[in-house]
């Protein structure tokens, strides 16, 4: 009996280990399966939270001199952009959508919904960059609709108050100075790699390459504002593909058989490619997806592509011809039900977007504020072909101080685009703009003539609204001013014209036209900082720079070229055209410091160096209330 027993024993207990592991098994996946069902949950609240009933979230993504061809799905034969190309199959494509034909003028449109000329911003230097304070922004717009707002990237509408991004509605802000990043407003020495940029106003330091730093900061923005349970407005703009040309070896050697350049600026866009497929993941993973607003847009006509694929059309950047203004718009939004390819042939433009997504989030507009462009959310709803009126709109290249009637002009309608007044072009039949049809249909050449003087008429008494920049305001008594922002004469708009003492040329006779515009808002005795090197820089004003390190692709970093010396003996405070005080250049002086009184209301300010060569602008001034 007891050798029955111990025979049965290991049976026993085999089964009995056998039977806890199994119940230890199962302990596991039960809790694997509640862990899922728990996630499934939170992902499900997360989507309610963002559903048709709740104000959908906005991602813009603008790009800097990325035209129409540079992309896969437009027909490009080289380039890598697997992610949008994903995107634009997603979406509804405006195939007809204009912008300006450079950058600052674009972004003021699209941010403002106002004519470019309207905003005062019709150049990218020369204080014609400024959004006026008056202008709204979607970032105001989208504040006062309860919206967490972000900035990343390029703004270039401003870097003084009252118009920086802060300024103008965006709670989070992280960027870059001026039009690009090396660029006289930007942080010193600054190449595309391992930088300093502006966040909420201080300079922080990043790295890593510039495109990823600004789309990591974005896709941070985002993940708090979900956590926040608030809907948000996230403008991604980068400053690339915008030379000069580098870009992550990694990427350039993607295009190693095409021409330097050529790989530096295709490399820029499959970089911001693989940055968008990130964010669109993150969107995914955080739930928010379906009811996002994502938008993706250029502001111009490509600036080195053209060579490769222009997708049929005439012109690059800067060209009053489709080349220089028609870009690439995908909007994708699953919950608005705009998650399928559908492409809409309808004549649309940059001034359409802000007054477009207030209509489609249900927003309201600035009591008094009126729009120049429309809502278009028909024409993005629509399955077929809807009854939308022709219009004409307008876009111009006025690169010039002041803008000039006619100048690199396009007046646009569904079917025909007069160029520079007299040309007329039946966009159907000749989308490359190679027959000029003028002669052969007059009435339509006067219709558009005369919609442009009606235009031109009602724009033109804004003109002479010099945006100035602001001195003595309680909460901002230190500005800091820097040579893009001179009014007349050669503007230098970048580190390296700084370093090479641009725009002096040989001789003894040069004078210095530029002026900075200021609006004085105190009459008071205020400290005027005069320097050739930004105060960060540390160096003195007869210093020489040595060159600095380079980074990868086609150009030449600024910082890479050496900084020049100048000579300077004197340095005058030229105020409204009068000499009001010289003093000495003294051995390693960093800056030459004058203190005078300013009256409320405007001024011009040129101070300048007195060099072998003439008078050389101070590049860099810093304004101090007493």
């Amino acid at each position: 009996m007891n050798s029955k027993k111990n025979l049965f024993l290991p049976f026993i207990l085999t089964l009995a280990i056998s039977l806890s592991g199994c119940f230890v098994l199962e302990t596991a996946h039960a809790a694997k399966e509640k862990i899922v069902r728990a996630t499934k949950t939170v992902l499900a609240q997360a989507k309610a939270s963002n559903s048709k009933s709740s104000k959908p979230n906005i991602v813009i993504v603008i790009t800097d001199d990325q035209g129409y061809g540079d992309l896969g799905c437009t027909g490009n034969p080289i380039i890598k952009t697997p992610h949008t190309d994903k995107l634009a199959n997603e979406s509804v494509w405006l195939t007809d959508y204009h912008v300006a034909p450079t950058c600052s003028p674009t972004r003021a449109a699209l941010m403002s919904g106002h004519w470019t000329n309207r905003t005062g911003v019709w150049h990218t230097i020369m204080g014609r960059s400024m959004l006026r304070a008056n202008e709204g922004t979607l970032g105001q717009f989208f504040k006062e609709n309860g919206y967490e707002t972000g900035m990343f990237g390029k703004w270039h509408l401003g870097d003084n108050f009252p118009y920086r991004p802060e300024d103008r509605g965006f709670t989070e802000v992280y960027r870059h100075g001026g039009g690009g990043v090396g660029q006289t407003p930007d942080v010193w020495d600054n190449a595309y790699f391992d930088g300093g940029y502006f966040h909420n106003g201080k300079i922080v330091d990043a790295k890593g390459f510039c495109t990823d730093v600004f789309f990591e900061e974005g896709n941070r923005f985002i993940r708090e504002s979900v956590k926040k349970k608030k809907p948000f407005l996230a403008y991604i703009s980068t400053n690339a593909p915008h030379g000069p040309f580098h870009c992550p070896q990694k990427y350039l050697d993607m295009y190693k058989d095409q021409s330097g350049r050529i790989a530096s600026f295709f490399g820029m866009i499959t970089n911001i490619d693989d940055n968008i497929g990130k964010t669109r993941k993150l969107l995914k993973d955080l739930g928010v997806h379906d009811n996002t607003i994502f938008i993706f847009t250029t502001d111009n006509g490509t600036a080195s592509g053209r060579q490769i694929f222009n997708a049929g059309m005439r012109g690059q950047k800067g060209s009053e011809y489709d080349g220089g203004h028609r870009v690439p718009f995908f909007m994708h939004w699953p919950n608005g039900g705009m998650d399928k390819l559908k492409k809409v042939d309808t004549l649309c433009h940059a001034v359409d977007v802000a007054p477009t997504l207030l209509d489609l989030t249900s927003g309201k507009k600035p009591k008094g504020y009126k729009f120049d462009g429309v809502s278009i959310r028909k024409v993005l709803e629509a399955e077929g072909k809807i009854n939308w009126p022709d219009r004409m709109l307008i876009t111009d290249s006025q690169r010039v101080k002041d803008p000039i009637k006619w100048r690199k002009s396009s007046v646009m309608s569904q079917g025909w685009r007069l160029v520079n007044q007299k040309e007329l072009y039946n966009i159907d039949k000749d989308p490359g703009q190679t027959k000029n049809v003028a002669s052969q249909h007059p009435d339509q050449v006067a219709k558009m003539q005369a919609f442009y003087d009606q235009w031109w008429a009602e724009l033109e008494p804004t003109f002479a609204e010099t945006t100035e920049l602001h001195v003595g305001h309680k909460d901002h008594p230190v500005v800091s001013l820097t040579s893009h922002d001179w009014i007349g004469g050669p503007t230098p708009w970048n580190q390296g014209h700084n370093r090479s003492k641009y725009p002096l040329k040989k001789g003894k006779s040069a004078k210095h036209e530029g002026h900075w515009a200021l609006k004085v808002l105190k009459t008071g005795t205020y400290q005027i900082e005069v320097m050739r090197w930004p105060a960060e820089s540390g160096k003195g004003i007869n210093e020489e720079l040595v060159a600095g390190a380079d980074v990868p692709g086609e150009s030449k970093a600024f910082r890479a070229q050496i900084g020049q010396r100048i000579g300077a003996t004197a340095a005058t405070l030229r105020l409204n055209g009068e000499n009001l005080e010289t003093k000495p250049v003294n051995s390693g002086a960093k800056k030459v410091v004058f203190e005078t009184k300013l009256t409320k209301g405007k001024h011009k300010l040129s101070p300048f160096f007195k060099v072998p060569e003439g008078e050389l602008g101070c590049y860099y001034a810093v304004i101090k209330s007493k």
